[in-house]
């Protein structure tokens, strides 16, 4: 008796695993030999140039994207004065390109070297506009004019100072090129020219 419902069991499963090949058959279809060859590589409408023109598009005419690049802007320009001031690059190394990390580094060394200490105090941003987007290759950059008033002086190690006035409000005009490379998984602005 127990040998039957065994035996029920067997042509059960392969029934339904029948019906499962059979409709598996239905949506996805049968080799025919006549099937178009497809290219590993995706087609060019999907190359890394043609995603960042998108975004450059989406960029360019997107006031909300703007906006949210000027912010996170004044977010780095703020961190990478009072950190370069400080001489401490290792918190705002991310957001640094190669050769602007080794000149903040250079001008770091340099002031240790002579004995300046580096007073500044961020007091705002007046004002953040982009001044110029383009695309070089793969790379998005984007060109930002800052308006800033920061009381900054350097002194020696006698704390005479050198330059500047720790009393009185300076208004600093900068121009902050930023980019972005769109076949790199870090999404990540760098800033890869500035003068301070």
């Amino acid at each position: 008796m127990t040998y039957s419902f065994e035996y029920i069991d067997i042509i059960l499963l392969a029934m339904i695993a029948g019906f499962i090949f059979l409709r598996l058959r239905g949506i996805l279809g049968r080799k025919t030999g006549h099937e178009k060859n497809i290219d590993v590589n995706f087609s060019n409408d999907f190359s890394a140039e043609k995603i960042l023109k998108k975004k450059i598009k989406e960029f360019i005419f997107d006031e909300n994207e703007k906006n949210n690049f000027v912010k996170g802007a004044k977010i780095a320009y703020e961190n990478i004065i009072i950190d370069f001031a400080k001489g401490n690059l290792k918190d705002i190394k991310f957001l640094l390109d190669k050769k602007v990390f080794d000149q903040f580094n250079e001008a770091i060394k340099e002031r240790k070297k002579n004995g300046h200490i580096s007073e500044t105090t961020f007091i705002g941003i007046n004002s953040a506009s982009i001044k110029e987007h383009k695309i070089i290759g793969s790379v998005l950059e984007v060109t930002v004019d800052f308006v800033s008033e920061i009381i900054s002086c350097v002194k020696d190690k006698n704390s005479k100072i050198l330059s500047g006035d720790p009393e009185k409000v300076k208004k600093v005009f900068d121009t902050w090129k930023f980019s972005k490379q769109s076949k790199s998984n870090d999404q990540n602005w760098l800033l890869i020219d500035a003068q301070i």
